[in-house]
């Protein structure tokens, strides 16, 4: 740095001096802050998916790093970036024989040679981002000398750009790999009258047409001790979903002891029941069901003691618009003496390798019934997270109001996003109350 200025002959000595030295500590100051520069290590583990591939293929992230031989496959990788910067994109990668991998971001392009045996950096280049939000790398095979392409285990990202934030998910600790490409679980919570007694909950979901891909539950109704929803599992199969979880804490069905098992007291046709485990144990009832996205659908769930020291979780389904009711299945949980508490809705993915795909579901007309007959209409949700969202390894989530209820979106690494823990409130729909004849219930 130059600086240039005239100094008055009868300017003191000591006066000069201090100015100089001023001057000299602001230009280092400059200097030092010009090359100032944010790396960060966006590892492929936890933040790159197969977004496309040929039919049959296996490529994918795998546990020994990322299996890649077909040219059809295209890996992604993501990571969010808190305002518009200037980024230099590197990979690190190794590679049994030369690799040259192409890598497309935004509309920038570059080819790359990966040579060396060893983990070692290849640079890219750089690329302007002239937007909050997230950046995706698209990472594709050219050629290569052996069975596979490049072992590539990060993109490493720099920039210069002040204050810049970028969020991924940094680290495996506490298997925040595997949930974190689940991508975030968004919940809406609905405020109960709190003086009311309530046997029943009701509420209906629609999916929009495009919002379902492979691995998504929506969840209508959710209780205090279990949770009841759609599912899409395959290209060919979607269920219906109840599940109550046992008494006793464990993700182990066989661990439960006998007296604190659910007992399945009635399940509707065509309804398989069973034990479930892995996050809680208890028993669940699946039917398979061709539920259609763009359909509304009505879920309604009892909870209530039996005056025995246990209680009776009962769920039915229907589509809305229809009288018809079918029973999913009536379960008995023992060491359980209460009615229904913690009425709300989630969204989830639970395919790991599906978590760019975007999904949504719209949740409408919440009511609860108390124990005398009366029913009570829920206008405001509390829209959360979970530890994906909340600790912000992953910011692809959306909550709030639509015309006719509330609304939730996950998955996509989409950037639009809606803060967590924030109240919504819905416009009150009285003439939609349920009409229900509960003695003549399937």
């Amino acid at each position: 740095m130059s600086v240039f200025f005239s100094v008055s002959e009868k300017m003191g000595s000591s006066v000069m001096s201090r100015v100089c030295s001023l001057l000299c500590v602001v230009g280092l100051m400059g200097f030092a802050q010009g090359q100032t520069e944010m790396t960060s290590a966006v590892s492929l583990a936890g933040n790159a998916f197969v977004t496309k591939s040929a039919e049959g293929s296996q490529d994918g992230m795998g546990r020994d790093g990322l299996q890649w031989q077909q040219a059809d496959t295209q890996v992604s990788v993501y990571f969010h970036v808190d305002r518009p910067c200037e980024l230099s994109l590197a990979l690190q990668a190794r590679s049994e024989g030369k690799s040259v991998i192409q890598a497309k971001v935004l509309s920038q392009s570059w080819q790359v040679s990966i040579e060396s045996k060893d983990y070692a950096e290849s640079a890219l280049g750089k690329v302007s981002v002239k937007a909050l939000g997230y950046v995706r790398v698209d990472l594709q095979g050219m050629s290569k000398a052996g069975a596979q392409y490049a072992d590539v285990a990060e993109v490493i990202v720099r920039s210069s750009t002040p204050g810049l934030k970028l969020s991924y998910v940094k680290s495996d600790e506490g298997n925040m790999f595997y949930w974190g490409k689940r991508g975030p679980s968004v919940h809406l919570g609905y405020q109960m009258p709190a003086d009311k007694t309530i046997r029943y909950a009701y509420s209906e979901i629609t999916v929009p047409k495009g919002q379902d891909p492979i691995g998504s539950y929506f969840m209508a109704n959710g209780f205090g001790e279990g949770y009841f929803g759609i599912q899409v599992k395959s290209p060919t199969e979607r269920w219906i979903l109840f599940s109550v979880w046992s008494p006793f804490h464990t993700d182990n069905p066989s661990e439960i002891p006998e007296e604190q098992k659910i007992l399945t007291l009635a399940q509707g046709e065509g309804v398989r029941v069973g034990a479930f485990g892995g996050e809680g144990s208890g028993g669940q009832s699946i039917c398979v069901f061709p539920w259609k996205a763009g359909t509304s659908y009505k879920f309604l769930t009892s909870v209530h003691p039996d005056g025995k020291g246990h209680t009776i979780y009962a769920a039915w389904f229907g589509e809305v618009g229809k009288k018809e009711w079918k029973l999913i299945a009536r379960f008995q949980r023992p060491k359980t003496d209460k009615h229904l508490t913690g009425f709300h809705s989630f969204l989830e993915n639970f395919d790991a390798s599906r978590g760019y795909y975007v999904r949504s579901s719209l949740h409408a007309n919440q009511w609860v019934c108390d124990v005398d007959g009366k029913w009570h209409e829920l206008t405001q949700a509390r829209f959360t997270g979970d530890a994906t969202a909340g600790g912000e390894h992953r910011l692809d989530y959306a909550g709030g109001l639509v015309k006719d209820g509330f609304f939730m979106r996950n998955g996509g690494f989409f950037s639009d996003r809606v803060a967590i823990n924030q109240v919504f409130t819905r416009k009150a729909s009285p003439e939609k109350k349920p009409v229900i004849d509960f003695g003549n219930l399937p």
